[in-house]
């Protein structure tokens, strides 16, 4: 792959976010739309730009996958500890016995690389366009203003559908390539890169499983430094900062 890397200039104020439903149909779904608002928020709390790439919505108002952008002092260290697996533990609005289910969300958060430090030719990459479609298939858009894009190289497709037009969109999604191979490039320089490792930043997946939210006994646990907070609804709502704070003290 022909990729140029270089040394980023500011990494730390700007970062790309994927979330995506794991194990639990729609009540995973319902679980990263959760996690989506709770970063929403909590961006908002720290007073973080926040801009909407791409998404993909269930019917029932949960979040197959998520993409987003966040812009604002030290939004990277603060972040890059978040990606993992989510896991929800309660009992879905849809459960009639009573019983708790056990759900998953995958989280990833990459820095933003700009176009000096990672440049794509236009010959490796193929770009087409549809309508952006909203829950159920509706089109929101009658123009095809909707990007989807193949990295033909390493075989990464990227999508963007949140812009009104079609120059808008095609840069989104190449600022989301770019950083998911800036990713890889940086793993490959210190050796730590796996076929499956090069998958996960591919698809936004990861398999470390580094947090619990279980609703019935309102406790979250970040299994990495085995601590527990109480009142999930709080932070839930968008206060992170004492779980954040925790988690990079180590």
């Amino acid at each position: 792959m022909s990729y140029q890397f270089q040394k980023p200039h500011n990494p730390n104020n700007e970062a790309i976010v994927e979330l995506r439903a794991g194990v639990g149909g729609d009540e995973a779904a319902l679980f990263a739309g959760e996690l989506y608002m709770m970063y929403k928020k909590y961006a908002a709390n720290k007073g973080w730009a926040f801009e909407l790439i791409d998404s993909n919505k269930t019917s029932i108002g949960g979040f197959k996958s998520a993409v987003f952008e966040l812009k604002g002092e030290n939004v990277f260290p603060k972040l890059k500890n978040e990606s993992g697996v989510h896991r929800v533990q309660r009992v879905p609005k849809t459960e009639k016995g009573g019983r708790v289910h056990t759900s998953t969300a995958t989280m990833a958060v990459l820095p933003k690389a700009s176009e000096s430090e990672m440049t794509i030719r236009s010959d490796e990459i193929e770009v087409t366009f549809s309508r952006a479609g909203g829950p159920g298939g509706q089109n929101v858009n009658k123009v095809e203003t909707a990007v989807r894009i193949l990295h033909k190289p390493s075989g990464i497709v990227v999508s963007s559908r949140s812009e009104r037009s079609q120059q808008n969109n095609r840069e989104k999604g190449m600022e989301l390539l770019r950083s998911k191979l800036l990713e890889i490039k940086k793993a490959e320089a210190t050796g730590n890169i796996t076929e499956e490792r090069r998958k996960q930043i591919g698809t936004g997946d990861r398999s470390e499983k580094i947090r619990t939210y279980n609703f019935p006994q309102d406790r979250i646990t970040d299994h990495r430094i085995k601590k527990s907070w109480s009142n999930i609804e709080k932070i839930i709502n968008g206060n992170l900062d004492p779980v954040i704070e925790a988690v990079s003290q180590g």
